[in-house]
């Protein structure tokens, strides 16, 4: 992970996926007096102040002062009122902002924060709460190597961060690895309802159905390859081909396909009802 220890990051919004990011930001070296959080909840702000010795108010523009990041970590429907509000703030200092709002497009952004803010989009997913994240990053168009590369500390702050092509492949982020993980904690439910129909007590069905998918996703992470940690498990006549087999003749390539482009199509959906709503001067 590349440091930029240097730089000043002030959260907006101070809920889980912040506190995952600023863990993961201590953790590689970020000092405590670098990191400040506007927080309108004092159990919330108590909790940060406790648990990583930052600078907490309920008051965002006291959070501004000074910081040459800031990261969006609020509601979308609460994001545009906030910059709105910040607005002179950022004019004036001009720090990049880093917006994990879900579906708030850079357009909507740049209306409500105003001309010339540096902009990056990202969509973590909730694995980073345990340090096993990977986050989209898309970065509007000129922001300089130093934003880059400060952007890159917070997208790497609570696991891997994946650059993108283009604003739209956010939505293919969303739906793969944003919901993703929902994905295989319902294949675990259903593998341990189907072994407790066949037999196995519900405790006993649980707990293989769990240790099973952690140790797959460990496998994966292995850098082998996820088509080749599969056939390393599929022995030619075995148990596992005759499952998979069943899985393939039901259409399963096809009912992936056609879930994750369900996904993708909400995701797209959802950021055009926001852009009508998050920005006070489109309304």
């Amino acid at each position: 992970m590349q440091q930029s220890v240097a730089v000043r990051i002030a959260f907006i919004g101070g809920g889980n996926m912040a506190r995952a990011l600023i863990g993961g930001l201590k953790r590689h070296a970020v000092p405590a007096e670098h990191i400040s959080v506007g927080e309108p909840d004092a159990q919330a702000r108590a909790g940060l102040q406790r648990d990583f010795g930052i600078r907490v108010s309920a008051d965002n523009q006291e959070m501004l002062d000074g910081a040459q990041l800031v990261v969006l970590a609020v509601k979308p429907q609460q994001a545009g009122h906030i910059l709105q509000a910040l607005r002179p703030a950022l004019q004036a200092s001009r720090p990049l902002l880093f917006s994990i709002a879900a579906g708030l497009r850079i357009a909507d952004l740049r209306t409500a924060c105003g001309p010339g803010i540096a902009i990056v989009r990202a969509m973590p997913n909730r694995p980073a709460l345990l340090g096993a994240g990977v986050t989209g990053l898309f970065a509007a168009p000129g922001i300089s190597a130093e934003q880059h590369r400060d952007a890159e500390l917070i997208g790497q702050a609570s696991g891997q961060a994946v650059w993108l092509r283009s604003e739209d492949e956010l939505d293919v982020v969303t739906a793969l690895s944003g919901a993703g993980p929902a994905y295989f904690f319902l294949l675990a439910e259903k593998l341990a309802h189907a072994a407790e129909g066949l037999g196995l007590t519900r405790d006993t069905a649980l707990q293989l159905a769990r240790a099973t998918l952690h140790g797959a996703g460990m496998l994966a992470n292995e850098g082998v390859g996820l088509v080749e940690e599969r056939a390393a498990v599929t022995s030619k006549g075995g148990t596992t081909e005759a499952a998979v087999r069943v899985l393939e003749q039901g259409g399963f390539t096809q009912l992936v396909a056609s879930a994750l482009q369900a996904g993708v199509a909400r995701s797209a959906e959802l950021a055009n009802s926001l852009s009508a709503t998050t920005s006070p001067e489109r309304k």
